[in-house]
C-alpha cells in the first residue's frame, strides 16, 4: 500500500474534487479528516473503504496499487485563464492514460524510441524557425504535401499523443515522461486546430530556444511552417501581394488544414503582404474567431496507435478482455462491442 497516498490524491485531483467534495461522494461515511490521513500516507484504509473510494472515483481497485507515472516540467498556455484545479485535473488524467498506455507497450514489448533532429539547432528568434522546420521535414521524410494526419504522424515518430477531453481555456500542453514526449490537445478542437496545437507543442518539445527568446511566438511560426512550408506558402500565393481574397485562403485551408488566420500570419511573416495592407482581413475575421462557414480540411485527425495496441493484447489473448477494456478506459460491454466490429 505504499503506492496508496499518492494514488489517491492523484483520483481526486483528477475529478477535479476537494477533500470535502470526496467525502461527499463516498457510499460509506468517511470524513474529510480521515481522507487526509490517507492521502499523508497516515493511515491505510480497509478494504470496504478501498472499494467506496473507487466507487466514488470511478477507477478499477487495482488503480491505488500501480506505481504513478512521472511527468516532466509541464506549463499551460493562456495559463492566467486555467485554475490550478483544471490544470492539476488535466495533468492527472494524461498521467492516467500515459500508465495504460505504456503498460500495453511492455505487454507486447513494444518501445517507439524518439530521436530529435533538431537538439543541436538554437533558436534565437521566428527567423531562425524555417531553416530548423526544413531541417526536420527532411530527416524525418516528410515532404512537401499536405500532412494527412498529423497526430497519426507524430505517433509514428515516438511522440505519444492524447486528446483529452478539456475546457475552452486549455490550449495544449507538452512535457516528457523520461525520454519519451507526450503532446496533450483537446479533442473538442476543430480539426484545424487539433493540427496546429499538436504541432505547436511539438515546438516546445524539439527546439532549444534561445534564453528570454519569445517561445510561443516562435513555437507559433513552428506550426504553421511545418503545415505550410515558406516554398508551399510562396506557390499559392505569389512574392508579393497587395491584397489577398478570403476565398484564396480558404481553398489553401482545405487543402493544408491550417487556418485562414494561421495562412494570413504566415503570408505577414514571409513578407507577402503587408500587415497595413492585411488590415481589411483582420477586420472582417474579428467577428468570425473561429471560420464558421469558412472551409473545413476534409482529412481525418485521430490517434489509432493505442486503440490499436489493445485491441491486439485482446486479440492476441495476452490479456484477458476485461484487464484489456481497463487499459483501453472502456466498460467491458463497450469494449467487446467494438473489438468484435475491428477483427
Amino acid at each position: 500500500m505504499e503506492s496508496f497516498a499518492e494514488r489517491l490524491k492523484s483520483a481526486r485531483k483528477m475529478r477535479g474534487w476537494s477533500l470535502q467534495e470526496l467525502a461527499d461522494s463516498v457510499s460509506m461515511s468517511i470524513t474529510k479528516q480521515a481522507l487526509h490521513k490517507y492521502e499523508s500516507g497516515k493511515m491505510n484504509p480497509t478494504g470496504a473503504v478501498l472499494i467506496a473510494l473507487s466507487k466514488a472515483l470511478e477507477v478499477k481497485p487495482d488503480y491505488f496499487l500501480k506505481e504513478p507515472v512521472e511527468l516532466g516540467p509541464v506549463e499551460f498556455r493562456k495559463r492566467a485563464k486555467l485554475p490550478i484545479k483544471q490544470q492539476e485535473s488535466i495533468k492527472e488524467t494524461v498521467k492516467d492514460f500515459l500508465e495504460r498506455y505504456l503498460e500495453a507497450e511492455q505487454l507486447l514489448n513494444i518501445k517507439a524510441v524518439f530521436s530529435n533532429p533538431l537538439e543541436n539547432n538554437s533558436i534565437a528568434g521566428v527567423e531562425d524557425v524555417e531553416k530548423a522546420v526544413l531541417k526536420l521535414i527532411k530527416s524525418w521524410n516528410l515532404g512537401y504535401d499536405p500532412i494527412p494526419n498529423v497526430i497519426e504522424m507524430l505517433e509514428d515518430k515516438g511522440v505519444r499523443v492524447i486528446e483529452i477531453d478539456a475546457p475552452e481555456e486549455f490550449d495544449g500542453m507538452s512535457t516528457y515522461v523520461g525520454d519519451i514526449p507526450v503532446v496533450v490537445i483537446s479533442k473538442n478542437y476543430p480539426i484545424e486546430r487539433k493540427r496546429f496545437t499538436a504541432l505547436h507543442e511539438l515546438g516546445h518539445l524539439v527546439l532549444k530556444i534561445a534564453e528570454g527568446a519569445d517561445k510561443e511566438r516562435i513555437c507559433h511560426a513552428f506550426a504553421g511552417a511545418m503545415l505550410l512550408p515558406d516554398d508551399v506558402l510562396e506557390k499559392h500565393l505569389g512574392e508579393k501581394r497587395n491584397n489577398i481574397a478570403i476565398g484564396e485562403l480558404v481553398s489553401i485551408k482545405e487543402e493544408f488544414g491550417i487556418s485562414i488566420q494561421a495562412i494570413m500570419m504566415r503570408a505577414q511573416l514571409k513578407g507577402i503582404i503587408e500587415k497595413s495592407k492585411a488590415d481589411r482581413f483582420w477586420r472582417s475575421i474579428a467577428s468570425n474567431k473561429k471560420e464558421e462557414g469558412l472551409g473545413k480540411f476534409a482529412g481525418n485527425e485521430k490517434s489509432y496507435r493505442f486503440e490499436h495496441l489493445v485491441f491486439r493484447l485482446a486479440a492476441e489473448e495476452v490479456v484477458s478482455l476485461s484487464k484489456a477494456s481497463n487499459l483501453a478506459g472502456m466498460k467491458l460491454a463497450d469494449f467487446r462491442e467494438k473489438l468484435e466490429a475491428a477483427l
